[in-house]
């Protein structure tokens, strides 16, 4: 586990405050509403939400007026299945290209639906970029949104409150709370992760299959009838490209499917430096070969501002890769260093 003295001390300060505020009388503690107006546990409300998309969304946002952990979730699913509907139907239109945007936005929309639906489930608040912030706007302004609190069970309500915990368990409360933090970390990692294998994926099957769509489109209208030519960017020199990307993403769905299944320190530092290593290769090989053809923009400023833009683009990339995979071998050597010495940071 990897955790900074500082990290340790905020999460300790952060425990001790809740746990002395859970040794108070009961008539003191504030309590958390877990009332819904839908009579629905929160989390399986919160489920539900994401289950019809951006229409079951709209309909929890109507009934649900107490509890706004389940709003949240509700605003979430109309911004993120909102925006990607409204994409799909926009981008799905245009000519030629508009079925490869459809396919990207249908397995993007897959894969956040899925995340969406577990991670309600298991009582959390996760955010989605950009969506997560519009959602707590729209329910919350103040911000003032609970995290889910699981009800008790019906014998817990019946007991007692037990006596204040001796100090001496408050240290195993800090550790249990610290192994909390570094599960909620890994579900993290999980789901970048997926995200990784999604687009690997999306990419793979996009440059091997749809690259010519990557194009300059002109449009010439003959007796009433529009008819679109492609002029690729891409030249023939792009088979020498292909087979190392595809290396690459091949081995970066390996590499995350592994991650998913095993998570340890040291391995999981080797597989990324190996990903960015060969990203890294992959963008090296794409500048020196450069299967690019711009000329075909009519524009002689655009097609050699084009080119230019894009040659820096690849170059910044490359120079990502390179500071990337340079911090990686670090890390991983500091890891060897506490493995040798048996440090618990290592695992």
């Amino acid at each position: 586990m990897e955790l900074s003295p500082e990290e340790r001390r905020k999460i300790y300060e952060e425990e001790k405050a809740k746990i002395e505020a859970d040794e108070q009388p009961a008539q003191d503690k504030p309590k958390t509403p877990q009332d819904t107006s839908v009579n629905i546990a929160p989390n399986v409300a919160g489920l539900l939400c994401y289950v019809g998309g951006w229409i079951t969304g709209i309909i929890f946002l109507i009934l649900e007026q107490k509890n706004n952990w389940i709003r949240y979730h509700a605003a979430q699913s109309i911004v993120v299945f909102g925006t990607l509907f409204i994409a799909g139907m926009i981008l799905g239109n245009i000519p030629i290209v508009g079925p490869a945007f459809s396919s990207i936005i249908g397995i993007t929309g897959f894969v956040l639906w899925i995340i969406l639906m577990v991670k309600a489930h298991n009582g959390e608040r996760y955010k989605v970029v950009w969506a997560g912030d519009v959602a707590e706007r729209m329910v919350a302004p103040s911000g003032n949104i609970p995290d889910y609190q699981k009800p008790p069970a019906p014998s817990e309500k019946e007991e007692t409150p037990p006596p204040p915990t001796p100090s001496v368990d408050f240290d195993e409360k800090i550790e249990k709370k610290v192994d909390d933090f570094f599960k909620r970390k890994r579900e993290s990692r999980i789901t970048a992760s997926a995200f990784a294998i999604a687009w690997s994926i999306i990419l793979l099957v996009f440059f091997n299959f749809f690259h010519e769509y990557v194009a300059y489109y002109n449009a010439d209208t003959i007796g009433g009838i529009v008819t679109w030519t492609k002029y690729p960017f891409f030249t023939s020199e792009i088979a020498l490209w292909l087979p190392i990307l595809t290396t690459t993403l091949v081995i970066s769905i390996i590499g995350h499917t592994v991650l998913i299944i095993v998570d340890r320190n040291i391995l999981r530092r080797s597989i990324h430096i190996i990903i960015d290593g060969f990203g890294l290769a992959t963008v090296v090989t794409l500048i020196t070969v450069f299967p690019f053809d711009f000329n075909v923009i009519p524009n002689t400023v655009a097609s050699a501002a084009t080119h230019v833009g894009v040659l820096i683009v690849l170059i910044c990339i490359a120079v990502g890769f390179g500071i990337s995979l340079l911090v990686r071998i670090i890390k991983l050597l500091v890891s060897i260093a506490k493995a040798a010495t048996g440090s618990p940071e290592s695992i």
